[in-house]
């Protein structure tokens, strides 16, 4: 297991730390549903530094870019972010990712800890075509995400960078907690606002410690990878391994969007394909109708007791004190207000077909 490199300073909180992706992590400090309604109600900040980061460089690192990701990133002007995927070539997904276009010729792709050797071994394979600049910066740096309706007040006095200022998905690289540098996303993974912090592993612990001082007056309190999934999860957010894989379309996953067929990329013609004959099945939000809570892996069925589907993500909502959860099911009963059942041990406990995300603010 490798340590982030805050690892002491989790562990001298109580963190509970846990193996993720290859990284101790911390899972949870004073408990899931208290650290998740800090992050609806005030500030708090996730460290999610075992998130990979390529820098990709040069003339044709663009034209790289639009081979192996789904999105445009043509369209991307300096200080813009973009969602997209890899897309494999067996209509499922290597991996989901943030394109950030730092100048020009110049992106920093972030991806999933778990899949950072997988993508890298991706991008290089293409690669050969392009010979693009790629740098793995990954072990290099750490990210802290401060999320929440008080972020950005509460972080303001630490940089002269306006922050109230920058759009979602866009970024600012200046000064923060003393550093300079840094790059000042407003992404996140929580639905509530915030900011991506991302710095060199020796200058984590500075910005930590004074993004506590600062948010000392606002009820800031660090925040583990447990509320993490819960708050994503109100959202409707893919997470990559569980909504997502190497065996899911982005257009089952209801990731068109982020889709571009305007551009040639990996698989396009038959994910092309995929889009204008439709999808056998779609991934779907449900909410339960009676008490319970859905788990990852537990089946989904109809009114017979038939497995139609499987729930990829599933918990208690912390703010809507009701089970929620994702899964794929056949197209035909993927339209909001359809029903379905959830087998929770041994009862099958009936659902309704929702619209995302699941929490409005």
């Amino acid at each position: 297991m490798k340590n982030i490199a805050l690892n002491n300073i989790h562990v001298a909180l109580g963190a509970k730390m846990v193996p993720f992706a290859g990284y101790n992590m911390p899972v949870q400090y004073e408990g899931v549903t208290a650290e998740h309604l800090t992050v609806r109600e005030s500030v708090g900040v996730f460290d999610v530094s075992h998130m990979g980061e390529f820098l990709v460089e040069g003339e044709n690192a663009l034209a790289l870019i639009q081979k192996v990701t789904s999105n445009d990133a043509s369209k991307l002007a300096i200080g813009d972010a973009q969602y997209s995927c890899f897309p494999n070539e067996e209509n499922g997904i290597v991996d989901d990712l943030i394109c950030y276009k730092i100048k020009e010729n110049t992106y920093l792709l972030v991806v999933n800890a778990s899949n950072i050797e997988k993508d890298w071994n991706w991008i290089s394979k293409y690669n050969e075509e392009f010979n693009a600049d790629l740098k793995n910066l990954s072990e290099g740096y750490s990210l802290l995400a401060i999320q929440g309706p008080k972020a950005v007040e509460a972080m303001q006095s630490l940089t002269s960078v306006d922050l109230a200022g920058i759009p979602f998905y866009k970024f600012k690289i200046g000064d923060f907690a003393g550093i300079d540098n840094v790059i000042i996303s407003a992404t996140g993974y929580t639905g509530s606002g915030g900011f991506e912090i991302y710095c060199k592993n020796e200058e984590a612990e500075q910005i930590w410690t004074k993004v506590f001082e600062a948010g000392a007056d606002f009820g800031i309190k660090p925040i583990g990878l447990a509320a993490r999934d819960t708050l994503r999860l109100e959202m409707g957010y893919c997470l990559y391994g569980n909504d997502i894989d190497d065996t899911t379309s982005p257009i089952e996953a209801g990731l068109s969007w982020i889709t571009k067929f305007t551009k040639d990329f990996v698989n396009a013609e038959a994910l092309a394909k995929e889009k204008e004959h439709k999808p056998e099945r779609r991934l779907v939000a449900f909410e339960l109708d009676e008490r319970g809570v859905p788990r990852h892996g537990y089946d989904i069925v109809d009114g017979n007791g038939n497995v139609i589907g499987v729930v990829t993500s599933g918990t208690m909502s912390p703010c809507l004190s009701k089970g929620i959860g994702m899964g794929y099911v056949p197209r035909i009963l993927s339209k909001a207000g359809s029903q379905i059942h959830i087998q929770v041990r041994k009862k099958a406990i009936p659902a309704t077909i929702v619209k995302l995300p699941f929490y409005k603010g």
